[in-house]
């Protein structure tokens, strides 16, 4: 249980990050939403590997590189599944892009990340 609420902790930081990344580069930087968004991805995605490495799952293994691969290939997915979720309920249902990359962000990060990454990244 201490695990999981570690693990939401991580993606509440990485979520900030996203966000705010997300939307400096949309707002202040004049960029396509969708590209913001895939930046603000990026970013969440690598503090996520840092803190839930380091503090939730605390991975002792020297195989950094490993994690590593593995962990691109499942946010690899959640980019995929985030970007084509902002761009469906943006583009199809006129959603605000912050609005439509909240939902997209919260259905995968309950469905997906947590569960590929305690089963396939950082196993024990």
């Amino acid at each position: 249980m201490l695990t999981y609420l570690k693990a939401q902790a991580s993606s509440l930081m990485a979520s900030a990050t996203d966000f705010g990344i997300t939307i400096i580069a949309a707002n202040l930087f004049g960029l396509w939403y969708l590209a913001a968004s895939i930046i603000g991805t990026i970013s969440g995605g690598v503090v996520n590997f840092l803190v839930n490495r380091k503090w939730v799952f605390q991975s002792r293994s020297k195989e950094v590189k490993g994690q590593v691969f593995r962990y691109i290939i499942v946010w690899a997915g959640n980019l995929a599944i985030v970007t084509a979720g902002v761009f469906i309920l943006t583009h199809f249902f006129n959603l605000n892009y912050v609005l439509a990359k909240v939902l997209s962000s919260v259905l995968t990060g309950i469905s997906y990340n947590y569960i590929m990454q305690r089963q396939f990244i950082f196993t024990s």
